[in-house]
């Protein structure tokens, strides 16, 4: 069935009035289930916030290959917040790393913030644990605030795997302290790294201050 805006925002109306996530959730199962078309809904994922939602999962969850996926997704960078590249990170986890890193090289250079935001928190989960070594020469001094968290996030996620490898890049690569303090606190907070490498990084903290 090919869904119109119309017809898409008539089934939002008919939700209850606080409606939650888990509401529209729901009505994207019986979309999916129904295989929905909700093409007609591109145009408007920037300025109807659930549109954007309904758009990606919709489609992605009726396309099989995870290849597919990224092809999918490449083809409709359409994002103007964190939340809109965040919610997509499930869908590429299984990606193969190299294709993902052909991705990854163009989308960190992009003029737009939030593809440069996509391009690392895509990493995030287990597509990018373990490849440190590749990832870290991509990290960049951003002056944007959501580009700057996505980079803190993935250096907290490599940690995990590899604290020694993110400690020796962050004493000696040169990045500001904005991005590097975001990552030590996330580092912090995680209980996937040991009280021990936390207190490594917390005394890394101090001298990284001194990076304007």
């Amino acid at each position: 069935m090919r869904m119109t805006k119309e017809m898409v925002q008539a089934d939002l109306d008919a939700l209850p009035e606080s409606y939650r996530t888990k509401d529209v959730d729901a009505l994207i199962r019986r979309y999916v289930k129904n295989n929905a078309d909700v093409s007609a809904l591109r145009g408007y994922v920037l300025t109807e916030q659930q549109f954007h939602r309904i758009y990606f999962y919709v489609t992605l969850d009726q396309i099989g290959s995870v290849n597919d996926l990224m092809s999918f997704i490449d083809h409709n960078l359409l994002f103007d917040d964190w939340w809109h590249t965040d919610e997509l990170i499930k869908y590429v986890a299984d990606l193969d790393f190299k294709t993902a890193l052909s991705y990854v090289g163009k989308y960190v250079l992009s003029d737009h913030p939030f593809i440069r935001r996509w391009g690392y928190v895509m990493l995030i989960s287990k597509l990018g644990r373990g490849h440190a070594e590749n990832l870290l020469p991509l990290m960049k001094d951003d002056d944007h605030y959501y580009v700057q968290m996505g980079e803190a996030w993935l250096i907290a996620e490599l940690a995990v795997d590899e604290p020694d490898k993110i400690y020796r890049w962050m004493a000696n690569d040169g990045m500001k302290y904005n991005i590097n303090g975001k990552a030590i606190q996330k580092i912090c907070d995680s209980y996937r790294i040991s009280d021990e490498w936390k207190e490594h990084f917390k005394g890394l903290r101090k001298a990284l201050r001194t990076r304007k």
